[in-house]
């Protein structure tokens, strides 16, 4: 067996979640401002150290990657010594061009597959120079990832990885797709099909696009979500309420008439807004003076993701402060019956740990009404 795999790290991936910014096309500067660290580096070495741990001869593995933290450095990292490295970024800030760049250089070297760390912005960047050439995976970085060629966790992207490298999984179409950032920060939902990419077929370890639920029941269903959420701000009245991101959160709000930020978190207390869009800073500061707080979260549909995509502003930091107990989840029915598995990923092993220890969530269907699902984390 000889493979050769095309390795990018987008470094600057993902750092605007944390800091409420959805994104960071175009204002990187911002998130430096507001405390953004880079997190696609510790991704890309997860993701890698599992890999590393895999029963397969690694001396029949070429990995050509870039300089620096675009792949040389994590792959040092992990111990990874067979590599050739064939573009180097011109400054220490990377950029979109960057990843075209390498992409350009990594196709020369004719690769079995492309392995990037990032999200759909990155995903975007490959396949305006890859197309169709060569198949992709991406190991999940980015605040946005809808495209069907994410692994759904880093040890599953490894996983993916193992099998690809032993010749037992299959490549077919996925989609290229990706958000509208500038629309996104106004609060309105707006994805776009760039393309179809070749990507790796195995639906147990590859997300698929977030799917809607719209109907006259669902909104009925929702309506009896609301009748329970008011039942809980009534029974705690003095805790803090998260309302997270997502339509059925947002139903429940307009409801209980909380103006809510639709791809945002917005803080209640007492039945009215305390502090709209929040990000991981903010949540902090009000912990300080709000300890006590429940989490209201709803899974993206088909996904089933509550923690880890759209909402990292929840870091491991608040939610270990506010604890897993008070963490309360929300479905319709008709979405749990295509996302029978709730997904998290918060980047912290140990917070992930505690979420496979306990295994499952019960999840408010309807008014006092719960149904048990399983858990799954980057630990299973």
């Amino acid at each position: 067996m000889s493979v050769k795999i095309g390795f990018l790290v987008n470094p600057i991936a993902g750092m605007g979640g944390r800091v409420g910014l959805k994104g960071t096309d175009d204002v990187l500067d911002e998130a430096v401002k507001l405390g953004a660290h880079p997190i696609a580096r510790q991704k890309a070495e997860e993701m890698l150290q599992q890999f590393c741990t895999f029963p397969v001869n690694h001396a029949d593995i070429l990995w050509v990657t870039c300089d620096g933290d675009m792949g040389n450095n994590e792959l040092e990292t992990v111990g990874i010594t067979n590599k050739q490295i064939i573009y180097a970024p011109s400054e220490s800030t990377t950029s979109a061009d960057d990843t075209k760049n390498a992409c350009k250089k990594i196709l020369e070297t004719s690769p079995d597959l492309l392995l990037f760390c990032g999200g759909d912005g990155t995903a975007r960047d490959i396949f305006t120079v890859l197309d169709k050439k060569i198949p992709l995976l991406g190991i999940p970085s980015g605040v946005k990832m809808h495209s069907g060629v994410f692994g759904i966790t880093t040890t599953a992207t490894a996983k993916m990885l193992l099998e690809f490298t032993n010749k037992r999984l299959t490549v077919g179409d996925a989609e290229i797709m990706d958000l509208d950032e500038a629309l996104y920060r106004k609060g309105e939902w707006k994805v776009r099909l760039y393309g179809i990419a070749k990507g790796i077929i195995e639906p147990t370890y590859i997300q698929v696009g977030k799917s809607l639920f719209e109907s006259v029941s669902d909104d009925e269903v929702k309506d009896e979500l609301a009748d329970h959420v008011k039942d809980e701000l009534e029974k705690y009245t003095d805790w803090m309420f998260l309302f997270c991101t997502g339509g059925t959160i947002d139903h429940i709000a307009k409801k209980l008439n909380i103006e809510h930020t639709l791809l945002g978190i917005d803080a209640v207390y007492q039945k009215k807004l305390l502090a709209k869009d929040v990000n991981e800073e903010k949540i902090l500061q009000l912990l300080k003076k709000y300890p006590k707080v429940k989490i209201l979260l709803s899974p993206i549909g088909a996904q089933g993701f509550i923690l880890g995509r759209g909402n990292l502003q929840l870091s491991p930091e608040v939610i270990n402060k506010i604890g897993l107990e008070n963490i309360i989840v929300v479905s319709t029915p008709s979405k749990l019956i295509h996302t029978p598995i709730l997904r998290v990923d918060t980047g912290d092993k140990r917070l992930d740990h505690r979420f496979a220890t306990q295994g499952y969530l019960m999840v408010v269907i309807g008014y006092r009404l719960s149904r048990v699902v399983r858990l799954q984390t980057n630990n299973f």
